[in-house]
């Protein structure tokens, strides 16, 4: 009886109270509300951070929290109900009429597919949010494209001319500027695989798209940058125009007349100056990398040891090769660091004559030869063309030519050759250069025993500067050129566009910044064959462009100048043929005026007249030898006449 009292006890007990999974269903219900608020909120305000993984391991979480607490509930309102019984049949009787209860079952039920449903709408959402938040980062990068960076095509375009207007109006856009430059370098490189489908434009616009580019981005005038065009490729040029934004490294060279370089070099690294030895091809050159106290203003510097010279100018001197007790002159010395150079080969012995034409670079000239000890130097005032007349003809053993010319090999010294050089310019300087090249041969004794050279330098880069100068001078002398002496550089230019030159010119040589990492500059070598004024047989005879002209001009004003001739009188045309051939010898003297001796006028005539007509060397030299042959026979008949054939 007490047992059917306890069950009715219990029912009635669990009629009025709910059950466990009742409560746990009714305490979720308000919750669900707030979070769906909480995620919506969550939603609008921020986008979700955590990645699905993270997010589907922390609610794994929260549902094994929930159960554990669900379950701790569970046990501990059975406790309550039951008291301090614990008999493990009023358990299992607890439990059996709980599970009976269908009501209890149902809503338990109801709030585990309540706890499910939630649990998956949960994922749902969060999924929903991060593929919203990737589709939105999309959007968002691809208006920012839009907006900042316009649409290019795969291949390259070039602009078109409203385009180019638009651009000019503007300032210059300088990444823009650079990529389209790279691209038409590339295109420009291997124009015939690489050029654009479709495209109608030729390599000439692209070229000169490549030169207005060119032109705005680095700062290069038309003329200089249409030059550099067509002697380089497209990608050597950007590597010689790089090379020219970035200063060449500090060098000088050691004053051997006192002290050795090893000595030098451990002298100025004590003082904080970081050094090495220049190259293998000079062994008193010194590169500077940096240094704590200026290398100009050294004890060492001001006491002579050494000479701020760039490693370029080193190169003239070790062609010319100077030898002990000879006669040399430097024809454009100052401010001195090429003949302070060629004194310390020579050893102080011999003569050195210093010639500079401008009077306040005399100063510098003069100092640095009492800094650097030299003894052996005369230091003269005169234009360099005049210098055979002065010092006289084949009076020296060897001439050093650093000829005055544009400086475009020396663009990162001094950037206002950008601008500054035209085509006049150039034409102007090749016509001074041409001129001291020839006093220059002048100078030069042919019969010296050790020397007949001469070395002629440009820091230039222009071909009517360099290669036309030495070929103009091969048809006017009777030299040749030999090696330079010199185991690096590039050979000169023998053909460029429509010029031909010697094909001895490769025996010249260039340097460029991008190759060697020094100024541009040009050195070539000559060997005097003879003293004569022209070339020898054996050379192609060449009339200069001057000589043609005014020779033509003779012709035409004999022309005008001649008398009617009467009909019937053939014999008096070839008369005057005759003078006309006669008169043009004295003509072709003036040019040369001051460079002949008197006694040999009369030789020199017989010998021009069978080059014109082209005979062999062997029928005027019998000419020669029978004309002689005739003024002394006739001499010796009649010597009272004698100076009658003189006058």
């Amino acid at each position: 009886m007490t047992a059917l009292k306890r069950n009715k006890k219990k029912v009635e007990n669990s009629q009025t109270k709910p059950s466990p999974l009742k409560k746990a269903a009714k305490s979720q219900k308000p919750p669900l509300k707030k979070q769906r608020k909480g995620i919506s909120e969550e939603k609008l305000l921020k986008k979700p951070e955590i990645s699905t993984e993270e997010e589907e391991e922390e609610e794994e979480k929260e549902q094994s929290d929930e159960g554990s607490e669900s379950g701790s509930d569970f046990f501990s309102d059975g406790d309550d109900e039951e008291g301090n019984n614990d008999d493990d049949e009023e358990d299992t009787e607890r439990l059996a009429d709980d599970f009976l209860d269908g009501s209890d079952h149902e809503e338990g039920t109801l709030g585990s597919d309540l706890d499910s449903d939630f649990g998956g709408s949960k994922l749902e959402r969060k999924s929903r949010a991060i593929d919203r938040k990737r589709k939105m980062e999309e959007k968002d990068a691809e208006d920012e494209f839009k907006m900042n960076i316009k649409e290019i095509p795969d291949e390259f375009q070039l602009p078109t001319q409203k385009e180019l207007e638009e651009e000019a109006r503007r300032p210059p856009d300088l990444p823009s500027l650079q990529m389209r430059i790279r691209e038409i370098v590339r295109v420009l490189s291997n124009f015939k695989d690489l050029r654009p489908k479709g495209d109608k434009h030729e390599r000439t616009d692209y070229v000169e798209q490549l030169k207005a580019d060119l032109g705005s981005y680095y700062g290069y005038n038309e003329f200089l940058i249409g030059t550099l065009i067509e002697m380089f490729p497209v990608v050597e040029l950007m590597e010689l125009i790089e090379a020219f934004e970035k200063k060449r490294p500090t060098s000088i060279r050691t004053n051997t007349l006192k002290t050795r370089r090893r000595d030098l070099a451990d002298v100025l690294l004590n003082r904080g100056v970081n050094l090495d030895p220049l190259s293998k091809w000079s062994k008193v050159g010194l590169i500077v990398y940096d240094s704590q106290v200026p290398i100009g203003a050294t004890p060492e510097y001001l006491a002579g040891f050494y000479m701020l010279q760039s490693a370029s100018s080193f190169l003239p001197v070790m062609a010319l090769a100077p030898r002990e007790k000879e006669r040399v002159v430097d024809m454009a010395a100052a401010p001195g660091g090429k003949t302070t150079y060629v004194a310390a080969l020579m050893k102080n012995t011999g003569i050195i004559y210093a010639n500079e034409m401008k009077v306040p670079r005399l100063k510098s000239l003069s100092a640095n030869l009492h800094r650097m000890g030299v003894t052996n130097t005369i230091v003269c005032n005169y234009d360099g063309r005049e210098l055979p007349k002065v010092l006289g003809q084949n009076s020296v053993d060897r001439v050093l030519l650093d000829a005055p010319c544009s400086g475009t090999g020396v663009i990162s010294k001094d950037e206002s050759v950008k601008t500054s050089k035209s085509a006049d310019d150039i034409k102007k300087f090749a016509h001074l250069q041409k001129q001291l090249i020839l006093g220059a041969i002048d100078l030069v004794d042919a019969n010296s025993k050790t020397g007949g050279y001469i070395v002629y330098s440009t820091c230039s880069i222009m071909i009517p500067e360099n290669e036309a100068v030495i070929d103009y001078a091969l048809k006017n002398r009777d030299v040749k050129l030999v090696p330079c002496g010199l185991d690096f550089g590039r050979p000169g230019f023998s053909s460029f566009r429509e010029h031909r030159f010697h094909p001895s010119l490769e025996k010249t040589r260039r340097f460029y910044p991008h190759v060697h990492n020094m100024d541009g500059f040009f050195v070539a070598k000559l060997k005097k064959m003879s003293n004569a004024m022209q070339p020898s047989e054996n050379d192609e005879p060449v009339e200069t462009m001057e000589q043609a002209q005014l020779l033509s001009s003779d012709d035409d004003d004999e022309e005008l100048e001649k008398p009617p001739v009467a009909n019937g009188q053939p014999k008096r045309e070839s008369n005057t043929k005759e003078n006309k051939n006669k008169q043009k010898l004295p003509r072709s003297k003036e040019i040369h005026k001051g460079q002949r001796n008197k006694n040999t006028k009369t030789e020199s005539s017989n010998v021009e007249e069978p080059r014109k007509q082209k005979k062999k060397r062997s029928q005027w030299k019998n000419e020669i030898a029978q004309a002689r042959e005739e003024k002394r026979k006739a001499m010796r008949e009649n010597p009272k006449e004698k100076p009658k054939h003189r006058g």
